[in-house]
């Protein structure tokens, strides 16, 4: 059987920023999942939320529990990333001063996302948008 959540994000909306990866790390507990496993998740989905805040317009959050792994799909309307290469190098950021100056736009996002979880698939196309996948296994 799989779990199925989904949350709506808006661009900019700092203060909710994080709701998503807080309500999937409760779920996780509750269905007693390792706690390094939760923590990788929490890490990639908290990331991979606030940069839809910083960066996009709005988007959603699809996640996916089974017992082999928890799937997210992140699917944002914003402005792409033109070069997903330079995106995913380590402090490359395009934040803007004022995401800066609230702590958030370091450019460790993506490769934070990366390295927290066992498949990772980005997607993006300037004007439209950006979808990532995520995924961590369960059973380590």
């Amino acid at each position: 059987m799989t779990m199925h959540f989904e949350y709506k994000i808006e661009g900019g909306d700092f203060t909710r920023a994080g709701y998503a990866s807080s309500q999937v790390k409760r779920s996780l507990k509750q269905l007693n999942v390792d706690p390094k496993v939760i923590k990788r998740v929490v890490v990639a989905l908290y990331e991979a939320e606030v940069n839809v805040v910083a960066h996009a317009y709005s988007g959603i959050i699809e996640v996916y529990i089974d017992t082999e792994k928890i799937k997210m799909i992140l699917t944002d309307k914003g402005p792409g990333i033109s070069n997903i290469e330079l995106a995913m190098e380590m402090g490359f950021s395009t934040a803007t001063p004022e995401v800066r100056e609230m702590g958030f736009g370091a450019g460790m996002g993506l490769p934070n996302i990366k390295k927290n979880s066992d498949e990772f698939k980005i997607e993006s196309e300037v004007g439209i948008g950006t979808k990532l996948e995520i995924v961590v296994f369960i059973k380590q």
